[in-house]
């Protein structure tokens, strides 16, 4: 391995943490590198630090962003601790486990009802286990509502729109995220909206009641939907993601089909969760962390 050092770049909260050993993801891929004799550099993460590392030896992991070079790549929680994952690019749709079939019949299927049953009510504990159906459809907002950006099929609020025209007389809730800051554009056109549509209502947050009691969930690529599994509720995306696998696309389907198919999908959701969170990643909290750091890096290319 070139230089024998890799150095992972952190922002200031996670690279404090890191460097006092109280991140066990970072505790794992250390030890992971120290049993081929490479040493890791713990450095604060900035566009100018890792430009930098593209001149110096050995490698580098950048939390959440992009590789700028070919001795880089990325790392980020896989939505649910302890689940981690290291890729190619920082765009998720863009990650192996997006590329990769899902085959629902090489699950253990009484594993994955464990695996399932466990980690629901670790995620959402009574949420998850209480779900029922409303009949109302939860449009999971992220942020740019204005915008139509290169990974979705439309603008957020054009996709609520489209919600609206497609799901009959149901009450569609839209849910802001709470850590967006919407400008008044935004609001007002949400607003405006919601004044010409009264099955609208518009709130923030509290996405587990949300997730518990909707019909099903509407979203450009949030993982609200994913989420939604532990509920064993359905979703429509409108925008590109990882874990399209047993979703209800419209960037594959089309708004009027992809609307039809999510009435009428029954996925095996604990198998899903099962293979997306427990097979396809590296779990920090696993025996074999270290072995699976080691193993996907190798498919990445880096060679020691």
């Amino acid at each position: 391995m070139t230089g024998r050092i890799l150095r992972i770049f952190y922002d200031d909260a996670l690279l404090a943490r890191a460097r006092a050993g109280e991140h066990n993801y970072t505790n794992r891929l250390i030890a992971a590198f120290a049993s081929r004799g490479v040493e890791t550099r713990l450095m604060r993460n900035s566009e100018t630090a890792r430009q930098a590392s593209a001149g110096k030896d050995g490698y580098a992991l950048f939390h959440m962003d992009d590789p700028l070079h070919a001795r880089s790549l990325t790392t980020r929680l896989a939505y649910f601790y302890p689940f981690w994952r290291i890729e190619r690019s920082a765009k998720r749709w863009e990650w192996e486990v997006a590329l990769s079939a899902f085959a629902p019949r090489d699950v253990d299927p009484a594993a994955a009802e464990t695996f399932f049953r466990r980690a629901r009510e670790r995620y959402f504990p009574g949420d998850a286990a209480n779900a029922r159906r409303d009949g109302f459809v939860y449009v999971a907002l992220q942020g740019r509502l204005l915008q139509h950006r290169s990974f979705q099929t439309m603008s957020p609020l054009d996709m609520l729109g489209e919600t609206l025209a497609h799901t009959g007389d149901r009450r569609i809730v839209a849910g802001l995220h709470p850590k967006e800051t919407y400008s008044p554009a935004e609001r007002a056109a949400l607003d405006d909206l919601a004044r010409l549509n009264p099955r609208l209502s518009i709130r923030t947050g509290e996405m587990p009641v949300l997730l518990r009691e909707c019909d099903f969930v509407v979203t450009q690529n949030s993982s609200a939907a994913l989420a939604g599994y532990f509920f064993r509720k359905p979703a429509v995306l409108f925008g590109m993601i990882d874990f399209l696998h047993i979703a209800a696309n419209v960037g594959q389907s089309g708004v009027e089909a992809a609307f039809r198919q999510v009435e009428e999908m029954r996925p095996d959701y604990a198998a899903y969760l099962h293979w997306f969170l427990k097979e396809t990643t590296i779990n920090a909290g696993a025996p074999e962390a270290e072995a699976q750091i080691l193993r996907a890096v190798k498919r990445r290319g880096w060679m020691f």
